[in-house]
């Protein structure tokens, strides 16, 4: 008896030691094939950072269909992932039906969602946001990714997809300083501020902004190359003016000392405004001065410009209904929109980039290592300037056989150490000189028009936004990626790259199989019950005979 009750008091001491165990050493495995609920090391940096109090507030809650129940479930499951990391981030969740106006006050605006049940199709309306507070910062999340050109369930996978990297990126936003320093290049007929505001906007949440007019290198070479060494990244956004070699040089060292460069270069002269006014312009080629520059870096960037069947669209005129002038939307092949292979964090998980009258670009061989980010689609061709560029062309019908030479380059990402383009020339003005570079990178695009945002009203719009069909295009993540890479920021873009696997239910086929499996659901256990029954009762008899 005495060892009866020994053992009962061994397995209830072992019990208490498993759980006083299990409360001091914590550990969650993921299971999944996709490794969806592991965190990245960037994300759990970010976390572990936080010293006050985090607040979450998501406003998922409610009735709405079992698709963004799924959404809900991730974000929850996500959230409770963070918090295990730091055990100051909280989070609820909380139905927005009362409080709708006051959201959209706040600039949470509600999506519209048809859904389809039992065959018909309803309308809903949603608030797919989270509201992240630390300290007197707030930052608002978008948990619903507004793809337009993708289904419903690509919207919802992306979005899940997009979860680790949407509140990372807020929680380091409202937690973080900023540090690195950008500098947009002036002088040389670039971008004006209204046509980068919207891009210039969204960075300046991350670094400090600052204008650089080259100009002052004519008069204070040695002060404007100093003074532009203090930057981490310089973005020469459309020149329209000729560099001079001082400028040039200027550039090429800041390079050698280990700057960064985001190159957006339109080396043909065309715009659809003069198109708009005449119906035909010239487009001609444009001599910026960097071609030797680029040629050294390993690269060209051709006269030529881009075809695609593939395009965005444009409005044009098409009559007139009383005093009011009618527009149509055309697609127009001049305007490209290019994709890339999702080869690399910058173009992975990206929607196509709208572009206007790009260039192609030629790789080099040398040492450094290159890596094409965009390009045409294989239904393009690169056309010769110069030449003129007609509006008619638009009612012509295009000969797909005739568009053969795609895939051209038009993004490229340079990395390694670059050799100065004035190695064994005279140099432009006397400076401590640098020959090669430390490593570094640049990257370069065949487009200038990739940054600029379209304009209403004289007020800026959203950059990737098309105002007339209010299509969404990737644009402003591709260029945002490019920053954070070219300045290795947090690693945040690499959570980009993260692609999950979520199948979903085929609803339309389910709704027209629906009689049968609910036959099935019925019928079946009721068969395996009476057969069970049956058995049981024959086994019972044949013993107890």
């Amino acid at each position: 008896m005495k060892i009866k009750y020994s053992k009962i008091v061994y397995v209830f001491i072992g019990l208490l030691l498993i759980n006083f165990l299990a409360s001091k050493f914590y550990k969650r495995f993921d299971l999944t094939e996709d490794q969806r609920y592991t965190l990245s090391e960037a994300t759990t940096s970010i976390v572990e950072n936080i010293d006050e109090i985090i607040t979450i507030k998501v406003y998922l809650q409610g009735n709405f269909p079992a698709e963004f129940k799924r959404l809900q479930t991730e974000t929850k499951l996500h959230l409770e992932e963070l918090k295990n990391i730091n055990k100051k981030i909280q989070f609820r969740f909380i139905n927005p039906e009362d409080i709708g106006q006051k959201l959209i006050d706040n600039g949470l605006e509600p999506s519209n969602l048809q859904i389809q049940e039992n065959g018909k199709l309803s309308e809903i309306v949603i608030f797919p946001w989270a509201v992240v507070q630390y300290k007197n910062k707030t930052e608002n999340v978008s948990l619903l990714k507004d793809i337009i050109s993708n289904s419903q369930d690509q919207q919802l996978k992306s979005s899940i997809q997009n979860l680790e990297y949407a509140f990372a990126n807020a929680i380091h936003k409202v937690s973080s300083e900023k540090s690195k320093k950008i500098a947009i290049i002036k002088g040389n007929g670039e971008l004006n501020d209204i046509s980068i505001a919207d891009f210039l906007r969204t960075i300046n949440q991350y670094y400090h902004l600052a204008p650089f007019t080259l100009d002052s290198v004519e008069k204070q070479p040695q002060k404007t190359l100093k003074s532009i060494s203090n930057f981490d990244l310089a973005i020469i956004a459309k020149p329209t003016e000729k560099f001079s070699e001082e400028e040039k040089f200027t550039l090429d060292q800041f390079i050698m000392n280990g700057g960064k460069t985001l190159w957006l270069i339109d080396n043909v002269q065309a715009e659809l405004d003069s198109l708009m006014n005449t119906g035909e312009a010239l487009a001609y080629p444009r001599d910026l001065g960097l071609t030797d520059l680029f040629f050294n870096y390993g690269i060209r960037i051709n006269h030529d410009l881009i075809t695609d069947l593939y395009s965005s669209k444009i409005p044009l005129a098409t009559g007139n209904v009383g005093n009011q002038t009618q527009f149509d939307t055309f697609s127009w092949q001049y305007f490209p929109l290019v994709n890339s292979q999702n080869n690399h964090a910058i173009n992975n998980n990206i929607e196509a980039v709208s572009l206007k009258f790009t260039n192609s670009i030629d790789t080099l061989k040398n040492n450094i290592h290159k890596t094409v980010l965009l390009q045409s689609s294989p239904l393009s061709k690169p056309e010769g300037t110069p030449k003129i560029v007609s509006l008619n062309s638009i009612a012509q019908q295009e000969n797909q056989q005739n568009y053969n030479d795609g895939d051209k380059s038009i993004a490229i990402l340079l990395e390694g150490e670059f050799k100065s383009a004035y190695s064994s020339r005279v140099k432009p003005y006397n400076t401590n000189y640098k020959d090669n570079s430390t490593s570094t990178k640049m990257i370069v695009v065949a487009d200038g028009d990739i940054i600029a945002n379209e304009i209403s009203k004289g007020q800026p719009l959203e950059l990737g936004v098309d105002k007339w069909t209010n299509q969404r295009f990737g644009n402003k993540d591709f260029l945002l990626n490019a920053i954070s890479y070219l300045l290795d920021d947090t690693g945040l873009i690499n959570i980009r790259s993260k692609t999950i696997k979520i199948d979903f239910l085929d609803k339309q086929k389910a709704f027209e199989e629906s009689s049968k499996w609910q036959l099935i659901n019925i019928i079946f256990p009721l068969i395996f019950l009476a057969l069970f029954g049956l058995i049981f009762n024959y086994y019972r008899r044949k013993i107890f005979q």
